[in-house]
């Protein structure tokens, strides 16, 4: 049935007539049947179910869907499709007094099975099954380029709008039309004989109602906490257009955030707590490259040492925190992301990534941390304190050499932090494979940076003295021929090892140095002897001890290297345990109490939560504790048996 233009109503224009993208159910369907085919219909192509047009010709009285409430709909939508399809639901009252329903529904951006693991899609007259093979979804498919059925100009705010073309200014669209400049971006497409925006658009510029009503899931949950505890102070929940996201976020950010002067010559460098191009990068990476199909939002926590932006999705197929650096970027929302690159904002290159390891450790400060889960990923932004010297040494080689590679600068922080590593253990750290190393560290050791040391197969790589003074660090004792690591049997690793018969020592005096946060890594051997052979004393003897002999953790052990291996000196601050001794504690905590937390080797060293967790993370990687839990807050350890 058609209906004249004055019986249209305004947002839905003339009635459809049922067809490929409309269809038409009579007044009394059930919610249970609406839904299956609203769910039929987003197999398909997306469109509009109609419910109560076929009565229209009866008195007003007898022509009403208004018992059919949308909350009855939504519910029976959500149960079928598993909460995976997102519909809007309205009533319309025609110009004779009748009401309609009306139920938007998008075209879903993979194959949506009912809970049984059928899949049914709508033809264009009936609903029909669907077999395995026909079911399977679109390769990449851009739910981002989705044009909502009942989207219209009026859900474009003409301010962000404006905001969007602010930001554009290097965009050759900047100069266009309103409407022609999003064209141009191809936010604005033809769709039903009307200009209709994406759901990139009402991403990007949408009215507070339109992202309520297409895109709720957009939201960011912003929180504060003023102590490493999962317990927060301020919350605030955000649902804006993208670039007012951003605006809001950095506020947010920037009124906690603190900066140390770093005086470099004539000049001086700011290192933020939080850098704001660090950050920025990250918050943009986790609007663009989420997975809008999941109803989650973006949680924002700013912790006093740390940043931590946790994302709905999870990594792009392929992509782990162990190959980021190198793998080939891949956009899960490919319209957003071209806008975004367009206007400026992101990198087309997906260098995203590569610019926020290069700031902060261009600060002294470790690289971002992501962790992954099957749904999700956290990046953690680290500010527990920052190398100053790091900083001024980079800030003048930068002048010396014109530029300092991402790779040079991972080689030079870790063996700043680490004191020494072996070629394997740096192209890990480099993300790539040992063999494509050997050109990078010639480079380095031709300007001077690096320099081999040992023989043969214990060859690992330290910082050349001229660098090593620069940046205020103790020349490491001398190397020599390490034993290669043997692998253990299963007597060997439950049986505990016997410490190594007692051998005269002499206590040498050393200078002290600042303490490099983190513990001692595999590389130091002497470290892993003197936490082994200590795990099975009781932690407050340890801790006692550490304490009450500060000098102990600076002995150089001649029985290690008469072993073969060598031992890197630990110079410590005489208030605390050294990082070997820290591992012991740890050790021995977790072997009184079952398990140990952050939160316990925090009180029983004095400790932050950032140094805390990286001799936690340390022990778990030479296999004596295993993890128990999720996340770096709600974790326990326990001594791997």
């Amino acid at each position: 049935m058609t209906l004249d233009a004055a019986d249209a109503i305004s947002p839905l224009g003339v009635l459809p007539l049922a067809g490929p993208t409309c269809i038409h159910l009579p007044l009394n369907v059930s919610p249970q049947d609406l839904a299956r085919y609203a769910v039929g219909l987003a197999n398909a192509r997306g469109g509009t179910v109609l419910v109560g047009v076929d009565v229209l010709d009866l008195p007003a009285a007898e022509r009403d869907a208004g018992e059919l409430h949308p909350l009855m709909v939504t519910h029976a939508i959500f149960e079928l499709s598993g909460g995976r399809l997102t519909v809007n639901v309205q009533h319309h009252r025609l110009p004779g007094g009748a009401r309609v329903l009306a139920v938007f529904v998008p075209q879903a951006p993979y194959v949506l099975a009912a809970p049984d693991g059928s899949v049914i899609a709508w033809d264009g007259a009936h609903l029909v099954p669907v077999t395995p093979s026909e079911a399977e979804p679109v390769a990449d498919q851009d739910f981002t380029a989705v044009v909502p059925p009942d989207a219209s100009l009026a859900d474009l705010d003409p301010s962000e709008v404006a905001r969007l073309r602010a930001l554009g200014r290097r965009a050759s669209a900047s100069n266009l039309p309103d409407l022609d400049f999003l064209q141009e971006l191809g936010l604005l497409v033809p769709s039903g004989g009307a200009l209709r925006p994406t759901l990139a658009a009402i991403l990007l510029a949408g009215t507070p109602a339109a992202l309520r009503a297409h895109v709720p899931q957009a939201e960011v949950c912003f929180y504060h906490h003023q102590t490493g505890d999962v317990e927060f102070q301020f919350r605030e929940d955000l649902l804006r257009p993208i670039p007012a996201l951003l605006t809001r976020l950095a506020e947010l950010i920037q009124a906690r955030n603190r900066f140390t002067p770093v005086q470099v010559g004539l000049f001086r460098i700011e290192v933020w707590d939080q850098d704001e191009a660090v950050y920025r990068e990250a918050l943009l990476n986790a609007l663009t490259h989420r997975d809008y199909t999941l109803r989650d939002a973006v949680h924002v926590h700013h912790f006093p040492d740390r940043l931590e932006i946790m994302n709905p999705g999870g990594l792009p197929g392929g992509i782990t925190p162990g190959n980021i650096l190198r793998h080939q970027p891949k956009r899960r929302n490919p319209l957003l992301a071209e806008v975004l690159a367009r206007l400026g904002l992101v990198e087309r290159a997906g260098v995203g990534v590569d610019k926020m390891y290069s700031l902060m450790l261009r600060h002294g400060k470790e690289p971002p941390e992501f962790t992954t889960y099957p749904d999700s990923v956290t990046l953690a932004l680290h500010s527990p304190g920052f190398d100053a010297e790091f900083v001024r040494f980079v800030a003048r080689k930068q002048e010396e050499m014109q530029t300092l590679s991402l790779d040079v600068l991972i080689v030079l922080s870790l063996l700043a932090r680490e004191g020494e590593a072996t070629r394997a253990a740096l192209a890990r750290a480099l993300q790539l494979p040992e063999d494509r190393t050997p050109r990078l560290l010639r480079g380095m050791e031709d300007h001077a940076l690096i320099v081999k040391a040992g023989v043969g197969r214990g060859i690992a790589y330290v910082l050349t003295d001229e660098v090593r003074r620069a940046l205020g660090r103790e020349r490491p004792a001398p190397l020599t021929v390490r034993e290669q690591p043997q692998e253990r049997t299963e007597q060997e690793r439950t049986e505990p090892r016997l410490p190594a018969p007692p051998v005269p020592v002499q206590y040498v005096p050393v200078q002290a140095v600042p303490v490099q946060a983190g513990p001692v890594g595999p590389e130091q051997p002497g470290a892993e002897q003197i936490s082994i052979e200590r795990a099975g004393e009781p932690a407050a003897s340890v801790l006692a001890e550490a304490t009450a002999q500060p000098g102990a953790a600076q002995v150089d052990g001649g029985a290690s290297r008469r072993r073969g291996r060598s031992v890197a000196r630990e110079p410590r601050d005489a208030s605390g345990p050294s990082a070997a001794e820290i591992r012991a504690i740890a050790l021995a905590l977790a072997r009184e109490r079952g398990r140990v937390r952050n939160v316990d080797l925090r009180e029983a060293c004095g400790l932050s939560t950032q140094q805390a967790w990286r001799t936690l993370r340390r022990l778990v990687q030479d296999g004596l504790l295993r993890k128990l839990g999720t996340g770096t807050r709600d974790a326990a350890y326990e001594l791997r048996h």
